[in-house]
């Protein structure tokens, strides 16, 4: 399965194609899911092109994009602690949601990851664990009674060398088959890392996501047009 990540924490100045508002978000997720996306994750934007958490503009790009993606299509978002860095007010955030979406991120890394992912279950949105390399997010997941209840984990390789993205990857891997829960992982990195990591986890047989996010070029360098365009370079990448 290949996830489309379509923004980010990305804006206009860092590429025109970034979407930002809930028409652009929904029109690239509707194209990144023609190219073959099976998922999407997507940072809902206030009108300044902040993340946010807000439930009325959560609302507003959840039924935007589920009008514009078959309805077997899941549609998750961040919770990331920069769209609301008090871990207290992220929770009432997430309890405040009026229109909830199939499954959001939790980066177990953050303070308050316990009690958000908590939260979320609680409404019946499916968890992915954010567990990114370089913290101790991996052995806290692995140690949680939450664990055996998430979605899956969102391992996300955060070193952009090329060079040694791959090692880092494996090293997070091998941390992860400790794991008794038996969750499913999906890998991905960032940058100079992304393609890397997504060819090593089509190697693994892991699911993946490229988006926007993620990065801003295509496997040969060159700048993506879109989510679709990355999305389509995915599937058509080697091993």
């Amino acid at each position: 399965m290949i996830q489309v990540c379509l923004n980010g924490t990305r804006g206009p100045g860092d590429s025109a194609a970034v979407p930002m508002s809930p028409g652009a978000m929904a029109e690239e997720a509707a194209r990144a899911v023609a190219a073959g996306a099976r998922d999407v994750h997507v940072h809902p934007r206030t009108p300044c092109g902040s993340d946010t958490l807000s439930p009325r503009v959560l609302a507003e790009t959840l039924a935007a994009i589920r009008e514009a993606v078959p309805f077997d299509v899941p549609v998750g978002v961040t919770t990331g602690a920069w769209a609301e860095p008090d871990p207290v007010r992220r929770v009432e955030r997430v309890r405040a949601w009026t229109v909830l979406p199939d499954h959001a991120s939790v980066n177990w890394h953050e303070p308050g990851a316990e009690e958000l992912a908590a939260a979320l279950l609680e409404r019946g949105v499916g968890v992915e664990a954010g567990l990114w390399s370089g913290t101790e997010g991996p052995e806290r997941f692995l140690r949680s009674p939450l664990a055996p209840r998430a979605l899956r984990i969102l391992a996300e390789v955060t070193d952009p060398d090329a060079a040694t993205v791959e090692s880092t990857a494996l090293a997070l891997l091998a941390t992860l088959a400790d794991s008794p829960h038996g969750r499913p992982v999906l890998l991905h990195g960032e940058d100079g890392g992304a393609w890397p990591v997504l060819r090593l986890a089509r190697r693994r047989g892991l699911d993946t996501r490229i988006g926007l996010e993620d990065t801003l070029s295509l496997p040969d360098g060159s700048y993506a047009e879109s989510n679709a365009q990355l999305v389509a370079a995915a599937l058509a990448a080697p091993c």
